[in-house]
């Protein structure tokens, strides 16, 4: 399994976000892409998911088509806020090819069992979150895209989330996270945009 880019460029609105951009994760490695705001952090995720066009290169995931192995979790949590948590997860597992059952240990694992069956729109900023992040559970895939995941977190759904995203890394998943803010991966390697003609790589510190 693995994920690769090649030679990336992309614009918006006639600006060049970024170009000449290549870079490979292979199972189990999570990449962090870093870089001011409008540097193109998000939309290089969501070109790799395939809602922008890429201007130039092309992505290629090894291990199975890349539209049946992606999740991507964006700014919003795309939560029906009339349906409790449970409904919301059924719904996804439904759409993504998941299993119900996995639904319950989801909001478990993501400290929320005892609101299962709460209407979202009651729940905080924070849960809400967490509810989205348990979409990543239901409909198991081996490539996760997040954008800003842990927005909206306390220190302890923090450190909750960072055991699922180690835990994925560790059955052989890979992680391409764009954010602000430390997702405590100690391995993850950087990608640091910083404009059209300035991209930085390394291991994070």
């Amino acid at each position: 399994m693995r994920l690769s880019a090649e030679n990336l460029g992309l614009e918006r609105g006639g600006r060049r976000l970024f170009a000449g951009l290549s870079f490979t994760a292979s199972a189990g490695e999570a990449l962090v892409v870093t870089g001011p705001n409008g540097a193109g952090k998000s939309s290089l995720l969501r070109a790799i998911a395939g809602f922008l066009p890429l201007g130039e290169g092309r992505v290629t995931f090894e291990g199975g088509e890349l539209e049946e192995c992606v999740h991507y979790l964006g700014h919003a949590d795309a939560l029906k806020s009339a349906l409790t948590a449970r409904e919301n997860l059924d719904f996804w597992a439904a759409l993504l090819g998941g299993t119900p059952g996995l639904v319950a240990p989801a909001l478990a694992r993501l400290g929320l069992p005892h609101v299962a069956d709460f209407p979202v729109r009651a729940l905080s900023a924070g849960q809400k979150r967490r509810v989205a992040l348990a979409r990543l559970l239901v409909a198991p895939r081996p490539l996760w895209l997040l954008d800003e995941p842990t927005t909206a977190l306390d220190v302890g759904a923090q450190a909750l989330f960072g055991d699922v995203m180690r835990a994925h890394l560790a059955q052989g998943g890979v992680i391409l996270a764009a954010t602000h803010a430390p997702l405590g991966l100690e391995r993850a390697r950087e990608i640091r945009l910083e404009g059209a003609r300035q991209i930085a790589f390394g291991d994070m510190a």
